[in-house]
């Protein structure tokens, strides 16, 4: 189901469980990206799984983002940003979901054009 929203609550916590753990999910990736991501009406589905590409920088932190050890957070304007994409599309594979600093940078996926 699509969430509206407002300043006041653009926090975890006033996201699905299903948005939550794609977040939860990017924070533990921190750099790399998830392919063949399906959304029905807006929302991530887990089953069947993802594929998860980690990517390992060299002299950099590889370990998760700080931010998983937070309960709950107000989200970063890419979070919504891409969270306002999936209300968009509503059902739909995200092919490429690039993740740099815990965050979503770009996808890909496919669009029918009539």
């Amino acid at each position: 189901m699509a969430t509206e929203f407002s300043p006041s609550s653009v926090t975890k916590s006033s996201l699905s469980p299903q948005r939550q753990r794609l977040i939860a999910l990017m924070q533990r990736l921190n750099f790399g990206r998830i392919e063949q991501l399906q959304i029905q009406d807006g929302e991530p589905v887990f089953d069947p799984l993802p594929r998860v590409i980690r990517k390992t920088r060299f002299g950099g932190d590889n370990g998760p983002h700080a931010m998983t050890r937070s309960v709950d957070f107000a989200l970063k304007g890419q979070v919504r940003e891409f969270i306002a994409q999936l209300d968009v599309l509503g059902n739909v594979t995200i092919l490429t979901l690039e993740v740099k600093h815990g965050l979503p940078f770009d996808m890909e996926h496919e669009e029918v054009i009539a």
